[in-house]
């Protein structure tokens, strides 16, 4: 079982992955996938019941949808190192012919990517349906999801969580990357979200709150939101995060949401990243 500092190394590779796939293309979303690598990293190599080996109907195996498919760097890095594919794949991030697409797909076929992502709103809706397949059949897996604040403007978000809770689904845990920032600012200017809190709270969810840039934090709260399934509510963890973490000059704003690095500044990036895992 991987231990705290194996995780912590695991996210920095995963870190370093990220800025390495954007830079090549100059092509990509560094922000958000850095923000969350300490989330996926506790996800993938600590959480979630998971079989690289790969069924598409994830039979038996817990799930984990991502909604905010823009950030699919940290997801197709966390996959590659978790065994799903070869981590020399990551070379081809948004190249032509290439399964790691800039938003995952599924017509690539790849490996851990059970539904397109990327148009924003989505992916509650997915994962509140398939958590209620998994209670129909009566099976005990859980289905995990992420999704960003900013998608929480998207009022389809807002009509699977009332569904989530009228279904008592109860094997459902979210997570929303609060973080602040969306591709037009931060989402306080642009819509502000106000008490998270207090909304989930009165669609009748469970409501957590977790520091996902530290794994500690990250970890002991997966865990128990592991713990708290199976008692009538989905669960939804308010997940504070920082835009670019890991990487001083991206950290905390909405400037490295959608663009790359220039060589310059990935030198910058993989001075403050060092290699733990060994690159792609």
């Amino acid at each position: 079982m991987a231990t705290t500092a194996d995780l912590k190394n695991i996210a920095t590779q995963i870190r370093r992955d990220i800025v390495r796939m954007v830079h090549a293309v100059n092509s990509g979303h560094p922000g958000g996938s850095l923000g969350c690598a300490d989330f996926f990293t506790a996800l993938y190599f600590k959480i979630m019941k998971h079989q690289p080996s790969f069924n598409m109907d994830a039979s038996d195996e817990d799930l984990f949808i991502l909604s905010n498919g823009h950030i699919s760097p940290v997801f197709y890095s966390t996959l590659a190192r978790a065994g799903y594919f070869d981590t020399k794949e990551l070379a081809t991030f948004r190249k032509i012919n290439s399964r790691l697409q800039g938003h995952p797909a599924t017509h690539e076929h790849l490996p851990g990517i059970r539904i397109a992502s990327g148009s924003l709103g989505q992916g509650l809706s997915v994962a509140a349906g398939a958590a209620l397949t998994k209670k129909l059949n009566g099976k005990k897996d859980l289905v995990f999801s992420l999704h960003g604040d900013g998608e929480l403007n998207e009022g389809q978000i807002w009509e699977a969580a009332l569904f989530a809770a009228h279904h008592k689904i109860d094997n459902l845990i979210a997570t929303i990357d609060w973080n602040g920032q969306q591709i037009d600012g931060p989402t306080d200017k642009v819509m502000n979200l106000g008490d998270l809190e207090a909304k989930f709270g009165s669609f009748d969810w469970t409501v957590l709150h977790m520091d996902g840039n530290d794994m500690d934090s990250t970890v002991a709260t997966l865990e128990k939101a592991k713990s708290l399934t199976g008692k009538g509510k989905p669960i939804v963890i308010l997940m504070r995060t920082a835009m670019g973490k890991g990487v001083d000059f991206m950290e905390g704003t909405h400037e490295w949401h959608g663009i790359a690095p220039n060589d310059e500044q990935l030198a910058k990036a993989l001075a403050q990243l060092p290699e733990t895992l060994g690159d792609y």
